[in-house]
C-alpha cells in the first residue's frame, strides 16, 4: 500500500488548510486512517484517526474542535480539514494506515505517506 499526502502550505494564523491522503496498491477498506505530525527534534504526534466505517473518530486534544477528518472508502482517500490554525500547528503532517484494532494514538501504523509541510505564520 502506498500513501500520498498533499495539501500542505503556508497559511496565516486563523486560516484553514485541507490535507488529502490517497491510497493505492492494495485493499484498505478495513484499515484505520490516521494523521500524525512531527516537528524537528520531537516525536511524531497523533493528530486524528478515523475508522473504516467513519463512525469512530478520535482527535488529539490540541486540535479538537478545529480539525475534522473524513474518508471515502470507495475512492481510497482521506481528508484532514484544519481550521483556526495556530503557529503551534506548524509541522510535517503524515497520513498513515493500519488494520483495525490497537491504540490509534500510537505511531505503529503499517503504512505511511511521505509527509506534507504545514507552516502557520503568526
Amino acid at each position: 500500500v502506498q500513501l500520498q499526502a498533499s495539501g500542505g502550505g503556508l497559511v496565516q494564523a486563523g486560516g484553514s488548510l485541507r490535507l488529502s491522503c490517497a491510497a493505492s496498491g492494495g485493499t484498505v477498506n478495513m484499515y484505520v486512517m490516521g494523521w500524525f505530525r512531527q516537528v524537528p527534534g520531537k516525536e511524531r504526534e497523533f493528530v486524528a484517526a478515523i475508522s473504516n466505517s467513519g463512525f469512530r473518530i478520535e482527535f488529539a486534544d490540541s486540535v479538537k474542535g478545529r480539525f475534522t477528518i473524513s474518508r471515502d472508502i470507495r475512492e481510497k482517500t482521506g481528508t484532514l480539514q484544519m481550521n483556526s490554525l495556530k503557529p503551534e500547528d506548524t509541522a510535517v503532517y503524515y497520513c498513515a494506515m493500519k488494520p483495525r484494532g490497537g491504540n490509534w494514538r500510537v505511531a505503529n501504523y503499517d503504512f505511511w505517506g511521505q509527509g506534507t509541510l504545514v507552516t502557520v505564520s503568526s
